[in-house]
C-alpha cells in the first residue's frame, strides 16, 4: 500500500481564493478593454489573463492590442483600471465564502503568494479580516523578479516559511497560478470556489497539473486534515 503524502504547509493564493475578487476585476477589466475596442469572451479570458501580475497583465495587454487593434493601450488605461479597481473593491468585496473557518483550521505553516500588488493584497485581505491569519507570511509579486506563472513566487514563500517545496500544497484558481506552482515542484488543488469560476475552468486547472479540484471550501475543509502532517 502507497502511504498517502502529508503535507507541512499550505499556501494560499488570495483573489478568486480567499477573497472574492476576480469576479469583480472581470467585470471592470472587460469594460475598460471593451472602451478601448478589444472584446473577450470571458472564459478564454479568465484562462489566457488571470494570475498575471499587474505588469505582466499590461505587458500582455499591450502585445494584444497591438496585434488587434494596431496600438498598444497599457499607458492608455493603467491610471483609470487602477482606480476602478481599488474602487469596486472597496465597496463590494467580500471573503469567498467558508474562507475563514478553512484558513483557521489549518494549524500548520501557510502563507498568502498572490500577484496583487503589495498594497492591494494588504487591503484587500484586512478588508475581509484574514490579514492576521497569515501576516507576517503574506507575498506579492513585488517579492520576487518573476511573477507566475514563474515558480519564484510559490518558492520564495516556501522559503520564508522554512519548508521544502515538495512538502508544501498550493490552493489556487487560475491556469498561471497552478503553472507556477507545478513549477516549484509543489503539489496544487484547483479551486472553483470564486464567482469567476466558469464551467470550462475545472479541465483546464487539470490539464495545467492540478492534483484535485476542490468545487468550495466546505469540501477542502473536511479533505485538508487528510493531507496535513499532524
Amino acid at each position: 500500500m502507497i502511504a498517502l503524502k502529508l503535507f507541512k504547509a499550505v499556501i494560499f493564493d488570495c483573489d478568486g481564493v480567499l477573497v472574492d475578487s476576480e469576479v469583480l476585476a472581470l467585470e471592470v477589466e472587460l469594460a475598460i478593454l471593451r472602451e478601448q475596442g478589444l472584446e473577450f469572451e470571458r472564459g478564454d479570458y479568465i484562462n489566457r489573463f488571470m494570475g498575471l501580475s499587474y505588469d505582466a497583465f499590461h505587458q500582455v495587454m499591450d502585445e494584444e492590442a497591438q496585434l488587434r487593434i494596431g496600438r498598444p493601450i497599457s499607458q492608455v488605461i493603467r491610471e483609470d483600471l487602477a482606480t476602478r479597481l481599488r474602487q469596486t473593491m472597496i465597496a463590494r468585496l467580500t471573503e469567498i465564502s467558508g474562507a475563514s473557518a478553512a484558513v483557521a483550521s489549518v494549524t500548520l505553516p501557510k502563507a498568502v503568494a498572490s500577484s496583487s500588488t503589495k498594497e492591494g493584497l494588504e487591503r484587500k485581505l484586512r478588508q475581509v479580516g484574514l490579514w492576521d491569519h497569515f501576516a507576517p507570511h503574506v507575498y506579492s509579486a513585488a517579492h520576487v523578479t518573476h511573477a507566475k506563472p514563474a515558480p519564484d513566487l510559490f518558492l520564495h514563500a516556501a522559503n520564508a516559511l522554512g519548508i521544502a517545496p515538495a512538502d508544501c500544497l498550493v490552493i489556487e484558481d487560475s491556469v498561471n497560478g497552478v503553472l507556477a506552482a507545478r513549477a516549484a515542484g509543489m503539489r496544487c488543488w484547483g479551486f472553483l470556489g470564486g464567482g469567476h469560476a466558469h464551467d470550462g475552468l475545472a479541465p483546464r486547472l487539470t490539464a495545467a497539473g492540478a492534483a484535485r479540484i476542490v468545487a468550495h471550501w466546505h469540501e477542502a475543509v473536511r479533505l485538508l486534515p487528510e493531507v496535513l502532517s499532524r
